[in-house]
Order: C-alpha cells, then sequence, then structure tokens
C-alpha cells in the first residue's frame, strides 16, 4: 500500500446547495464542478409523495447522465420514441453525446418522500461527439458489496454494468449507527466527493449533515462513521485536465464541438416541434 493512502484527506470545499421547490442543486458546471470533474452537476430531489416534478422534453450535449430514484420508479421517453421504466433503486444512464432529447416523470410510489439523484459526467472529446445511446439497469441487476452499491465503477467484487469511459466510482453508501467503513480511492483518482444524504456523518474527523464535501486532490483514505443510521453518495475519480466549455444544455472540451452539439439539439428540437412533441 501506497503510504500517501494512510494520510486522511481533508475538507476542502463543502456546500449545502441551493434549493428550489423540490430540487437542490449540489454542484453545477460552473463551480464545484470545476473541481470534481468528471463529475459536472449533481441534483437531489426531495418532493412529497405523490407529487415531485415532471421534466419534459429537454436537450442535453457533450455528457451522459445517470439517474438514481431511491424512492420512485421513472418513466423515460427520448427524442428517438424510446420509452423505458427504470424501477426505483435502478440507475438509468442516458449519453447524450453528439445530441439528444429526452424527458422523465416519476410513477406512482408508496413512499411518503419522492427522492432521487441526477449526476452529469463530462464525457472525454473521444466521447462527447458519439451517438447517443440509453441504458436503464434494474435494481436487482444493480451490485452491491456489503453496505456499498456501485452505481458506476467498481467496488470490492461488484462491478457495475454501466460503461463509463473514464476511470471513475460512484458509489452509494448505507451505515448503520455507529459503522464504519473506510474507502481507499484506487491509485489515479485524485478526484473525490461525498454527499450526506440522511444522518450525520463523520468523515476524517469532521462531520456532514445535507451536506456535500469535496476532498482535497489526493490518494489519501477516507474513514467514515455513522452517527445514526447514515445514507451518502460518494464520487472518486482521475482528475479530468481539458476544459469545461458550456452552454444552457451542453457541456463540452472546446467551442467548436460546444457549436457542434448545440447545432444538433437544435435540429432535434425543430423536428419534435414539426411532430408537436414539444
Amino acid at each position: 500500500m501506497n503510504a500517501n493512502n494512510l494520510v486522511p484527506r481533508q475538507i476542502a470545499v463543502r456546500t449545502a446547495g441551493r434549493r428550489h421547490g423540490p430540487i437542490t442543486r449540489l454542484v453545477s458546471p460552473g463551480d464545484i464542478g470545476e473541481l470534481i470533474k468528471p463529475f459536472v452537476f449533481l441534483d437531489y430531489v426531495d418532493a412529497p409523495g405523490g407529487g415531485g416534478p415532471n421534466f419534459g422534453f429537454h436537450p442535453h450535449s457533450g455528457i451522459a447522465t445517470l439517474t438514481f430514484p431511491l424512492t420512485f420508479d421513472i418513466e423515460h421517453q427520448t427524442s428517438t420514441g424510446q420509452v423505458d421504466v427504470v424501477h426505483r433503486g435502478g440507475v438509468e444512464w442516458v449519453v447524450a453525446g453528439a445530441g439528444i432529447w429526452h424527458k422523465a416523470r416519476p410513477q406512482s410510489t408508496d413512499s411518503d418522500r419522492l427522492q432521487a439523484f441526477q449526476l452529469w459526467f463530462a464525457l472525454p472529446p473521444s466521447h462527447e461527439a458519439a451517438p447517443p445511446s440509453t441504458l436503464f439497469i434494474q435494481p436487482e441487476q444493480v451490485p452491491t458489496d456489503g453496505p456499498v452499491t456501485v452505481l458506476a465503477g467498481t467496488y470490492g467484487a461488484a462491478t457495475s454494468a454501466v460503461p463509463v469511459p473514464f476511470d471513475a466510482n460512484y458509489l452509494w453508501v448505507q451505515l448503520k449507527d455507529g459503522q464504519a467503513w473506510n474507502y481507499e480511492p484506487p491509485a489515479m483518482h485524485q478526484v473525490a466527493w461525498a454527499f450526506a444524504q440522511s444522518g450525520t456523518l463523520e468523515v476524517n474527523g469532521e462531520t456532514l449533515s445535507g451536506e456535500l464535501a469535496v476532498f482535497e486532490d489526493g490518494a489519501g483514505r477516507l474513514a467514515f462513521r455513522a452517527r445514526g443510521d447514515c445514507a451518502f453518495l460518494l464520487g472518486s475519480a482521475a482528475k479530468r485536465t481539458h476544459d469545461l466549455v458550456l452552454g444552457p444544455y451542453s457541456v463540452h472540451s472546446n467551442p467548436a464541438a460546444l457549436a457542434a452539439g448545440t447545432k444538433r439539439i437544435s435540429e432535434i428540437g425543430e423536428q419534435l416541434q414539426r411532430d408537436g412533441l414539444i
């Protein structure tokens, strides 16, 4: 083991995000996304049961989105006409690539809260103009190892079926009161962050409650302990060196790629209008 992995990593930035109705924006490409790329956007949805937001047709390019519904099912439709449902605890993976429009709406649930996460990954130059694609993984196909659910990447003996085209792990961790758990990031994972969704979470001598923490760059371990039952997201990755070039719905690595993505989603939007879908 590298001796650097034994040095605890401290929190460099923390935030409770910005809440707008049922959605808390924790990461945006123009702020914390610059620190933790390829993770560039994270929304937490928390709404009363029986309601929740409907996301009408909207476009993206240059990114991939991973949606993780905790307490409800999601119906998803793309501009290609594909309609699918991902059940609670499953994973919705959408590669926008060269350009796609999609929409989603929550389906009925017996939970008193509608809770979900949506994460954006900035795609590398080799994939940001690729044809769009989708993958829906049902909960029984999402791998686990101990308290860890692997949404993307690998932990222990569990590897996600999500074909992330770069070196990253995205984990959902559930700990019982007093339970300790250590995360040793892979050697190349200089980026790491965590969001404490429930309970109070101790990490490397500090506490998180309803907050996202970005850890200082490095390879050091992250030592977690739960105060009360806790659930949290954890991401780690090899640090992306490419710039983030931003559009209203897109993230690309250079202005030419952004212009191409913007043109393509405009063309798709015009077709959706002719078809009476938007």
